[in-house]
């Protein structure tokens, strides 16, 4: 996308590892994996992490380059794990039916 002219840049919890692997622009946020755009239902939240993410293609002067986004997760680590869910819903389903596993990976899913 660079290439073609398109600007990009990646969300990141751990951003000397996304850097290292020639990400054009990262934005740095100190939330939990798999919550990078906030706690589930704070759409005011989650749109405030999206501009600031997007805000670093304005501010990113350098290619590589690492900015800090100003978050702070509100929970302690322990309550993250604790509130997680246990397994993903399509992980669920394919233990019931595995044979489904090569309809997903061939995009030939059921209605």
């Amino acid at each position: 996308m660079e290439q073609a002219g398109l600007s990009t840049v990646t969300l990141s919890p751990i951003p000397d590892l996304t850097a290292s692997v020639g990400a054009p622009r990262v934005a740095a946020i100190g939330y939990p994996l798999g919550r990078l755009f906030g706690q589930p239902g704070d759409a005011a939240g989650q749109r405030d992490v999206l501009r600031a993410a997007l805000g670093v293609l304005e501010t990113a002067e350098t290619p590589g380059a690492v900015i800090d986004l100003p978050f702070e997760w509100p929970e302690t680590p322990s309550r993250v794990k604790a509130s997680a869910r246990a397994e993903p819903p399509i992980a669920t389903l394919l233990k019931r039916k595995p044979w489904l596993f090569l309809k997903l990976i061939s995009r030939n899913l059921p209605d």
